[in-house]
């Protein structure tokens, strides 16, 4: 049975949850253990992960606020909550992106390198697996519900999995007598993350401003010219609604068609837009079909 929109966000909160838990015991492990073995990378890290708990926090908030039903302030319901919790995650990944830059720089132009125990690499090569493993698990619901904010959240993971796996470079490198990986990797590492945090801002302010892509558009058009019964399209428009698209659309039919058969035109377009595209949301406009006037737009074309 298909899940409902609200059903699907509820889904998503246990992603929010698993990130959480996941952040809580690694950031708890990396600073006991950086702490123990005097490794500064491994602190770093933890630290990295306590500001992540405060992104999956904000992830799960927006989740909730997302399955609020519609009210008289928000008769569309509330699902754009999701793509600003989203724009949230992005800008606490940016911060941290830039924090892990700056600390690179600074210690690649350091006159002193510890050499950390060696131990504390492979804490931070267990933290890496650990969240590869849950960013998998995020992905594919998030595929899978089409949620954009826990799509960011397990963007968020991944990074988190690269710092890891940064660190625990930087740890084994000044063991070899080569201090100077660890701050390497750690730019390397800063500059995905404000990457991913950039692609995350980007696509969250594009829908929360009405964007959507035209290719798309253009692919929802085709689907609605070929319906049968269906004219002309004077207009189309869509936009990204939390997990949802909503289509506008202005048909253009037989003007000898009777209020029913167009209705059922209506129906068929829903149907079609539901079964090929997923999407449930169609708001259909019909109009009588003006031969004139198209051969005139022809004849000016």
């Amino acid at each position: 049975m298909k899940l409902n929109q609200y059903d699907e966000i509820k889904q998503g909160e246990k992603g929010a949850w698993v990130s959480i838990g996941a952040y809580l015991a690694l950031s708890a492990l990396k600073l006991g253990a950086g702490y123990w073995f005097l490794s500064g990378a491994l602190v770093a890290d933890g630290f990295n992960n306590l500001t992540d708990i405060v992104a999956s926090v904000a992830v799960l908030v927006g989740l909730r606020i997302s399955q609020k039903p519609p009210d008289k302030d928000h008769p569309y319901g509330h699902f754009r909550a999701e793509t600003i919790a989203a724009l949230v995650a992005s800008f606490i990944m940016a911060t941290v992106g830039v924090q892990v830059l700056i600390s690179a720089v600074r210690s690649l132009f350091a006159s002193e390198y510890h050499v950390p125990n060696l131990m504390s690499a492979w804490v931070a090569l267990f933290s890496a697996v650990c969240m590869a493993g849950v960013y998998i698990y995020n992905r594919r619901l998030a595929t899978r519900i089409n949620n954009q904010a826990l799509l960011a959240a397990s963007k968020d993971n991944l990074s988190d999995a690269l710092v890891s796996t940064g660190a625990a470079i930087g740890i084994i490198g000044a063991q070899f007598g080569l201090p100077w990986l660890d701050p390497v990797a750690a730019l390397v590492v800063g500059a995905i993350i404000c990457k991913t945090a950039w692609e995350i801002f980007y696509s969250s302010t594009h829908a929360l401003t009405d964007g959507f892509d035209e290719n798309e558009l253009t692919t929802l058009r085709s689907t609605i010219e070929k319906t049968k019964g269906v004219k002309s399209i004077k207009d189309i428009k869509a936009r990204v609604h939390g997990n949802l698209v909503l289509v506008d659309v202005i048909v253009q039919v037989d003007p000898g068609l009777t209020l029913i058969e167009s209705h059922r035109i209506s129906d068929e377009i829903e149907h079609r837009m539901g079964r090929k595209h997923n999407i449930m949301s169609v708001h259909v406009h019909v109009e009588p079909h003006d031969n004139t006037e198209n051969a005139v737009s022809n004849a000016l074309e």
